[in-house]
């Protein structure tokens, strides 16, 4: 939401901005879709659906690219070993393809922004499992990490 705001997209994606500057900076973070619409360059990641159900119901819930919502059913319990072994490590290959999907549609791909929980089973045990997992795929590239303390 504020970095919608920041450079002029409501929360249709449509761009209200006054400025050449936000203009000429917006493909940094969103998209060009199809008519005047920008959607952002993001994957969105859980291990079970209520918090997806709550993006989507919210007020920038329809600038997401729906493929980009990648969430598992069964959650992993605040457990770090289950988000990072097993309900994780059977989601992590789909949150890969649609991360590889999103770095091929760049023109020059610097890096990643990646925020997540210190604690639990996705934030944490996923988290720390998918960030290896891009390493792996993207070892050239910048990674930035916007770790949440519970």
């Amino acid at each position: 939401q504020t970095i919608a705001g920041e450079h002029g997209l409501d929360g249709d994606g449509h761009y209200n901005g006054t400025s050449d500057l936000q203009l000429e900076r917006l493909n940094v973070y969103f998209t060009h879709a199809s008519g005047d619409k920008y959607v952002p360059r993001a994957v969105l990641v859980d291990l079970e659906p209520g918090t997806m159900d709550a993006v989507r119901a919210g007020p920038f819930g329809k600038l997401f690219r729906p493929d980009n919502f990648v969430f598992g059913q069964s959650g992993a319990g605040n457990n770090w070993a289950k988000g990072h072994y097993t309900e994780g490590a059977e989601l992590v290959d789909q949150v890969i393809d649609v991360v590889r999907r999103e770095a091929e549609a760049c023109d020059c791909l610097q890096g990643f922004q990646i925020t997540h929980s210190l604690g639990g089973g996705t934030g944490a045990g996923m988290g720390t499992l998918l960030i290896s997992k891009i390493r792996e795929e993207f070892p050239d590239r910048m990674m930035a990490t916007f770790s949440v303390v519970p």
